[in-house]
């Protein structure tokens, strides 16, 4: 027989353990609660301010963009960690939230790099999420960032640098020097098959050979080509280095600027982010890819240019800089190094000063690719 006071007192109770389950995240027990306390109009006001009162604890304090891939997330949480040490504020539970962003060269696998237009569509969406607040900073591998940046946007910090060297993967052969001849290199980077058709002629390069980590070697496997080649420092951010077979030399093959850094960007008028960032900051990584960058900017390079360009320092602190333009079929490699003690600051300017000294050269010599 239906009881109104029995369901009232069911309701009420109900009512009071979801009261008392959200009240507790917020750190308030329920303990003195009574139902003549809460009439119904009062009820529904506090139960909408405790909800108002969680959904507000559970804005994350900051939002870090990136793409989706493993090895973006494994950089986009790299950078969440090194954050959370550095900023008490940052390491409460829910303070950082990582956001996932879809770009166009995600999308787009069935075509090579060059005819899609370039580096810029793997940071155009990331972009505009920042600039339209929907995101705080984005977290980018800086060989991915074209040599210009969208206006309200800054990039001030460069996490320290991995290893910029390239790893050979094989299951017939420990290096480009033992494949047989005819052998096919898997590789979307037309630098990498610049450099791998200048010393090795007799081999064969698939250069619409995309997608994530995961999926190279899965193609490889599966026998689709004989080899790829693929940066180190992306591997050891996936924990994957078990699949190297040998690592080749700076010599063997340039790698392509900035690669192995990871950059973060922010928007130019946002002063907190840009203070965040600050801490986190590798400045010797800033100025090297600073003075890499800006060889490639002055060369007008694009993912249809092959070139390659590495700075460093040497144990004397001199800086060490080798660049490299080539024909995209290989057959005709310019390369150029220069040792200079500069002062740390003017880097940049050294290394758009190299490619202007190098571009005047080759046309004095009638050599300059086009």
């Amino acid at each position: 027989m239906y009881n109104p006071r029995r369901r009232r007192t069911q309701i009420w109770r109900r009512w009071r353990r979801l009261c008392s389950r959200l009240l507790s995240v917020l750190g308030f027990p329920l303990q003195h609660l009574k139902p003549h306390t809460l009439p119904g109009s009062k009820k529904k006001q506090s139960f909408g301010a405790i909800k108002a009162s969680l959904a507000k604890t559970e804005v994350a304090l900051l939002r870090i963009g990136t793409r989706g891939s493993p090895l973006a997330l494994a950089q986009a949480h790299e950078t969440r960690d090194k954050l959370m040490a550095s900023h008490p504020e940052l390491a409460e539970e829910g303070a950082i939230e990582i956001v996932a962003i879809k770009t166009t060269g995600d999308k787009i696998l069935s075509q090579p790099l060059p005819d899609i237009g370039g580096k810029g569509w793997f940071t155009k969406e990331i972009d505009e999420a920042l600039i339209n607040g929907d995101i705080d900073i984005a977290v980018i591998s800086m060989k991915d960032v074209p040599t210009y940046l969208p206006e309200k946007t800054i990039l001030p910090c460069n996490l320290k640098r991995e290893d910029v060297r390239d790893a050979f993967i094989s299951l017939s052969a420990s290096s480009l020097a033992e494949l047989p001849a005819g052998s096919v290199v898997g590789t979307a980077s037309l630098r990498r098959k610049s450099q791998i058709l200048h010393r090795y002629p007799s081999l064969k390069v698939e250069d619409n050979f995309r997608g994530n980590v995961q999926t190279r070697l899965r193609k490889l496997n599966e026998g689709v080509v004989q080899a790829t080649l693929l940066a180190l420092a992306g591997l050891r951010r996936l924990s994957m280095t078990e699949n190297v077979t040998s690592t080749l030399s700076i010599d063997e093959m340039l790698p392509a600027v900035a690669q192995g850094a990871i950059g973060i960007a922010c928007r130019s008028d946002d002063e907190k982010m840009a203070n965040y960032l600050a801490s986190l900051n590798h400045e010797e990584t800033r100025l090297a890819v600073s003075c890499e960058r800006a060889f490639l900017e002055t060369l007008d390079g694009s993912c249809r240019t092959p070139i390659a360009g590495y700075a460093s320092k040497d144990k004397d602190c001199n800086c060490i800089f080798k660049g490299l333009v080539a024909s995209p079929d290989g057959t005709r490699v310019l390369e150029l190094q220069e040792k200079a003690h500069t002062i740390s600051k003017i880097w940049f300017q050294w290394g758009r000063m190299l490619a202007k000294n190098f571009y005047l050269e080759q046309v004095q010599a009638s050599l300059i690719l086009e």
